[in-house]
């Protein structure tokens, strides 16, 4: 199934590339690299990972990747990252910061 990034989730991994950068660029680079490669196990095994707890939807999963959460929808036709996100934000509150912020 094919795995598209959505804005949002290409805006997390730029500012999280950029904040790990500011340390060590090499770092941030496998960072989001690592970040990136699990769309593969997405793509081929979508309901891997576990529902979202804040949301407790069966279409909305997570994979965990270092101390980051990888947020996705399943649908029909294809899986959206919805967000990348420190495991120790909480996500109704970062949703609900972007809203405010559009």
């Amino acid at each position: 199934m094919k795995v598209h990034w959505t804005d949002t989730a290409e805006g997390h991994l730029d500012a999280l590339y950029a904040y790990i950068a500011r340390d060590s660029p090499e770092y941030a680079k496998r960072m989001v690299d690592r970040l990136t490669r699990r769309s593969q196990q997405i793509a081929n095994f979508p309901f891997s990972g576990r529902r979202v707890p804040e949301y407790d939807i069966d279409q909305i999963r997570e994979v965990i990747e270092g101390p980051y959460r990888i947020i996705y929808h399943i649908k029909p036709d294809q899986i959206d990252v919805l967000a990348v996100i420190h495991g120790a934000m909480d996500v109704l509150r970062s949703s609900e910061e972007e809203d405010d912020q559009a």
